[in-house]
């Protein structure tokens, strides 16, 4: 059943509120340069993130763990010129926030205050309580991030689906409750079990956002390199892929090549 929508000419923290209300769900992608996130942006995304994921999708590491926080503001800012509608959450990166409040929310600043960003977000629950505090305290809008956190790769050592065992669920949702008590304004929950996820999201009055968690909460990310098949060697359960861009980019690059080395490109009519 289709839920009748409210038109927004932008997304804000209160809009995002209002459609959890209205059971509206929320529709979220990342984006990480000007063009694409012009393009996200003009489709009617509700939140756009600016996420440590370009530290695989742009730069080609293996983890999240080596993108800075320059590399961070860097591509917050591109996005923030192209977008008219979108939220822009941004994530802080691996080091700029853990174990340090005042780190935190220097870290905080300089993203609002050089990227444009409209918020922030960071991984975990109680471990981050003293920095998301810290954070809000600035006026600085949070997104919390719990399940499956790439940041603590290698504590975990696999990406596995977490928050499976009693005692790690329990965990996830006392967390998930001191975020909201905190102040965040919307959780997303990474690779946990459906079931679970959709008890978080109705315990909570704040958004939850889904990544391989269901149908069941309020919202859902994915990763729009991934979903549009530009990548084509990750394939997770959750992950829906809209197009095959990577069989249809290398189709039109071979074609390219035929036409310049054939001397059919550039023809009469593509010169001066």
């Amino acid at each position: 059943m289709s839920i009748a929508k409210k038109e927004y000419k932008r997304i804000t923290v209160k809009s995002l509120m209002e459609m959890k209300m209205a059971g509206e769900k929320i529709a979220m992608l990342t984006a990480y340069d000007y063009t694409m996130a012009k393009i996200v942006d003009n489709a009617g995304i509700d939140i756009i993130l600016v996420g440590d994921s370009a530290s695989n999708v742009m730069a080609g590491y293996e983890t999240t763990l080596p993108i800075t926080l320059d590399n961070m503001i860097y591509h917050a800012s591109s996005v923030v010129r192209a977008i008219s509608r979108s939220l822009v959450v941004v994530d802080l990166p691996f080091g700029s926030y853990q174990g340090n409040s005042k780190q935190a929310l220097d870290s905080a600043i300089r993203i609002m205050k050089e990227s444009g960003g409209h918020a922030v977000k960071l991984e975990g629950g109680s471990e981050v309580a003293e920095s998301i505090s810290r954070i809000l305290t600035a006026g600085i809008p949070v997104m919390g991030h719990l399940g499956l956190m790439p940041q603590s790769i290698y504590k975990f050592g696999t990406y596995t689906v977490r928050a499976k065992e009693e005692e790690e669920a329990k965990k996830l949702k006392e967390d998930a409750k001191l975020l909201e008590e905190l102040g965040c304004f919307a959780i997303v929950l990474e690779k946990v079990p459906a079931k679970l996820a959709k008890e978080v999201a109705e315990s909570l009055k704040i958004p939850v956002i889904g990544i391989g968690a269901g149908s069941g909460v309020d919202g859902q990310v994915l990763v729009t390199h991934d979903m549009l098949g530009m990548t084509h060697e990750f394939n997770p359960r959750f992950l829906r892929r809209y197009l095959d861009l990577y069989a249809e980019m290398t189709s039109a690059f071979h074609r390219y090549i035929d036409d310049v080395k054939s001397l059919d490109f550039p023809n009469e009519r593509e010169q001066y």
